[in-house]
């Protein structure tokens, strides 16, 4: 190897990055603030040096299911610095990778820029909350101080499962077990299972991919428990579609009214970056489901839902819109910015007036969320 990795490690974390890629033919990447950054200061690499990046990292079993499945999730550790959620892939027969910057703390959920009725969806005593969003959008850490505020203020069982472990959670007023795919879990859905005959109250899924794993949530959210999963959905009326969607036909009636009585509140969230380019703020889409959104999505009427949104603030409900406008009334993002997130730009100009805001102007940001 042409340079100390450990090194390279730590001067992504002086960087203020959040990923590192590793790839045959480039420099090692970072991305800043949402952009891809070479680090030319490190030898462009090629398929060796890649390898015996990944390989001196791996335990003898992850080398083998890597070379088995061709690509492998796992979290790597620089002791008393800094976890890595990495992603080890083959790409034109060479080895890449992606290393995620895990934070060593948890922030608060007010720290973080996430609305109020966050706090209460960590007070429910059952049912299930979704977390949403692009890649990259901030799940897993608003995931991670949801759970620890529970984790600080009520006294239960929380079991996390997750591929792989990312946040490390201490046990405080809770007692917190942590299952990882691969080695101590084989799949989301078969943990799960095992989960309702563990005694838990809490239960943190990392990632509901397939049916199963969605059934089985529900099913846990009906019984009692207390759960939290993340989906890539772009807003709450698509993640309702999402979940009904991935059932067949024939079960869709029965799901829908499954999931009008279980959910207890969707966050779709993505991050932004602040007008002056320092950082990048979260801006929120919140559902909490009333009497009326239930009965919405019972009879499958979800494109009705961003209505009953626009008049639910009183709940804690907001549309991405409005956080959108929020935060450019407040000078921490650019109209320009906003508009480009927004997925009906004409209603995020009506709701900030005609006027608007300057497109570009520099304001005081606030810290990556």
């Amino acid at each position: 190897m042409r340079f100390d990795f450990a090194d390279l490690l730590i001067d992504v974390l002086e960087r203020r990055a959040s990923d590192l890629h590793l790839t045959a033919g480039n420099h090692p990447m970072i991305r800043v603030r949402g952009r891809l950054v070479p680090m030319e200061d490190y030898p462009v690499l090629d398929a060796t040096d890649t390898r015996e990046v990944v390989y001196s990292i791996l335990t003898n079993d992850q080398r083998q299911r890597l070379e088995t499945d061709w690509q492998l999730d796992f979290a790597y550790a620089v002791p008393g610095t800094a976890r890595f959620r990495v992603n080890a892939y083959f790409q034109r027969s060479a080895l890449a990778a992606a290393f995620r910057l895990i934070p060593s703390t948890i922030v608060p959920i007010d720290d973080l820029g996430l609305p109020p009725v966050a706090h209460e969806f960590c007070k429910k005593p059952r049912g299930i909350v979704l977390v949403t969003g692009p890649t990259g959008s901030g799940k897993s850490t608003s995931l991670a101080s949801m759970i620890d505020e529970i984790n600080e203020t009520r006294e239960d069982h929380i079991l996390t499962i997750e591929d792989p472990i990312e946040f490390l959670h201490g046990h405080k007023k809770c007692l917190v077990n942590q299952r990882e795919l691969g080695s101590d879990a084989p799949t989301f859905a078969a943990a799960l299972k095992a989960a309702l005959r563990q005694d838990p109250d809490v239960i943190m899924v990392g990632e509901m991919r397939d049916l199963e794993t969605i059934q089985t949530a529900l099913t846990a959210a009906e019984t009692g428990h207390l759960v939290f999963g993340t989906l890539h959905t772009q807003s709450a009326p698509s993640t309702i579609d999402r979940v009904i969607d991935v059932f067949p036909p024939h079960q869709q009636s029965q799901i829908r009214v499954q999931l009008s009585v279980a959910l207890q509140g969707v966050l779709t969230q993505t991050l932004i970056p602040t007008a002056d380019g320092s950082a990048r703020v979260v801006a929120c889409e919140t559902l909490v489901p009333t009497p009326a959104v239930r009965n919405l999505i019972r009879e499958g009427k979800t494109h009705q839902i961003p209505s009953a949104m626009q008049t639910g603030a009183g709940v804690g409900m907001q549309t991405l819109d409005a956080s959108l406008a929020g935060l450019v009334r407040a000078g921490k993002i650019s109209q320009k910015a906003a508009e480009a997130r927004s997925s009906t730009p004409d209603e995020l100009r009506r709701l900030l007036g005609s006027g608007g805001m300057p497109a570009g102007g520099g304001y005081g940001g606030l810290q990556a969320a």
